[in-house]
């Protein structure tokens, strides 16, 4: 093989698999992987219609990625919690939160994509009493909603998202399958990758002349 053809072949071959680890081929979640996600989740503090919309949010799996879009408002005076003095903050829950989440997210794919802080002012608020004072915008990106049940049935899940709970006044968090997603890892590996490998060919072995 030449080495053009190694310059270009190698990140082809490592772009096809990564795109292949970041994208699951499994389709829709089945009945048989929901009826047994349900049998987790019931144990959980979930009123019957949120039980139910979730259900149907399985169910209706279209076995595409999406996104998790979080507002959140971070507690001044969080509660004591187990394994924590009373000066435990908002911040220190959080972190102990995520020293379980973040494993488990990026082990399947799954990942932030946007941290933001909040200005202090809300420009529109329509129709939702309390919706107001948000510290923190966030973005996950999830492979499916297969690896987003991985994550949420983890035995541990349970006693940590505890502490999620503790560290937030409020929060609202709701999926979106994106339509127009141009900031998606693969789009930008792509990109990168060729755009870096032509400038080593350029420098390497010249431009061609017609």
């Amino acid at each position: 093989m030449s080495k053009r053809a190694l310059l270009w072949g190698i990140p082809a071959a490592a772009w096809l698999v990564f795109s292949g680890w970041y994208t699951d081929f499994g389709g829709p979640l089945t009945d048989k992987e929901v009826d047994q996600a349900l049998i987790v989740l019931e144990r959980r503090n979930m009123t019957p219609e949120r039980f139910a919309e979730f259900e149907n949010f399985l169910r209706e799996d279209s076995g595409r990625q999406f996104l998790m879009v979080n507002n959140i408002d971070m507690s001044d005076n969080p509660p004591t919690m187990p394994g924590f003095g009373p000066k435990a903050t908002a911040q220190d829950y959080t972190d102990h939160y995520m020293e379980h989440m973040y494993p488990q997210l990026l082990s399947r794919a799954c990942h932030p994509i946007f941290f933001g802080r909040a200005l202090g002012i809300d420009i529109d608020v329509t129709g939702i009493e309390g919706a107001h004072d948000w510290d923190l915008a966030a973005l996950f990106r999830y492979k499916s909603r297969r690896a987003f049940l991985e994550v949420i049935t983890h035995p541990d899940m349970e006693e940590r998202h505890a502490y999620k709970h503790a560290a937030m006044d409020k929060t609202i968090a709701y999926p979106v399958e994106p339509g127009l997603y141009v900031s998606d890892l693969r789009i930008v590996l792509f990109l990168v990758f060729g755009l870096v490998t032509a400038l080593l060919d350029i420098a390497l072995f010249g431009v061609r002349r017609v």
